[in-house]
């Protein structure tokens, strides 16, 4: 029951997240399309009531992962967020009369079924709340040295699969550490109140990483088709954030003959996230045209 919190919170993170992208891409198709930077576009946008509902949701999927955060291990909470792309399709059928077919239906369920085989599996355990500083150091390091490494790579490459997997995987890694330095900023506000928040360097450094994010998953959608970037952020979130729960916060997975369950829910998460990001109604959210069929001609 001590985990109820922390998974609805979770959910409801992934749920939020969900919706917020379907919202803000139902604006984007309201205002004049543009192939080059247009400067009001921000002020279209901001005339769209459904894009500003789309930004409250995004403010509410945020405070939702923090409460879960605050409250749960690290391997629970981001694994979970694996469900906000199925989650985004399926609400993308009913507000954007999208249609997903019947592989599309048979991978939301593999990814479902692979997260709840795995969590089973897995059964996480502890929820550390302090983390002494020769732990941040290598794991900050590590983050920051393969975001390095894998930026450096992806400009190495031309637009195309490697280099957006090389920007999602630098997107997962920046994700997932954002949600570590949360994780203790979020113990902060709730032990010493916003003055305590205010003070303790892990709320600037989730700020600065989350920020990094952004940029990198921009730079992901640009770089090349969502097949390759979505699954490296999805898979890529949930595998560096269930390192860094065990090595900064003590928390275990279970171990022995439990990690062949283990293996077989994440492989169904991956074959799920993988068929999902190949759907055209996935490729349309996100305005990914580098795999779009052709226009038919008048």
């Amino acid at each position: 029951m001590h985990l109820l919190l922390p998974v609805l919170f979770a959910l409801g993170a992934a749920l939020s997240n969900a919706l917020a992208t379907v919202l803000q891409r139902k604006a984007a198709l309201t205002v004049p399309r543009s192939d080059s930077l247009r400067a009001g576009l921000m002020l279209d946008l901001l005339r769209r009531p459904v894009w500003l509902v789309g930004i409250a949701t995004v403010i509410v999927a945020a405070v939702c992962q923090a409460v879960a955060l605050a409250t749960g291990p690290m391997t629970v909470v981001q694994p979970l967020l694996v469900l906000e792309l199925p989650l985004t399709l399926v609400i993308a059928t009913v507000l954007l009369h999208g249609r997903l077919s019947s592989s599309g239906w048979a991978a939301v369920c593999a990814v479902v079924a692979g997260l709840a085989v795995a969590l089973f599996a897995a059964s996480p355990e502890g929820n550390r709340t302090y983390v002494p500083m020769d732990r941040w150091i290598p794991a900050l390091a590590v983050c920051t040295a393969a975001l390095a490494g894998l930026v450096f790579a992806a400009l190495r490459r031309p637009a195309g699969r490697a280099r957006a997997a090389c920007f999602g995987l630098a997107t997962a890694v920046a994700y997932a550490a954002t949600a570590a330095l949360m994780k203790t900023s979020m113990h902060s506000l709730d032990d010493g109140g916003v003055t305590a928040f205010l003070t303790t360097w892990q709320t600037y450094g989730f700020a600065l990483f989350g920020g990094c994010a952004l940029f990198l998953l921009s730079n992901a959608m640009q770089a090349g088709p969502l097949v390759a970037s979505q699954p490296a952020i999805t898979l890529g979130d949930a595998g560096v954030s269930l390192l860094l729960g065990i090595t900064l916060y003590d928390e275990y997975l279970r171990g022995g003959w439990w990690l062949p369950l283990q293996v077989l829910g994440a492989a169904l998460i991956a074959a799920g996230v993988l068929a999902l990001s190949r759907l055209p109604l996935a490729r349309a959210l996100t305005g990914d045209q580098h795999e779009a069929a052709p226009a038919k001609a008048p």
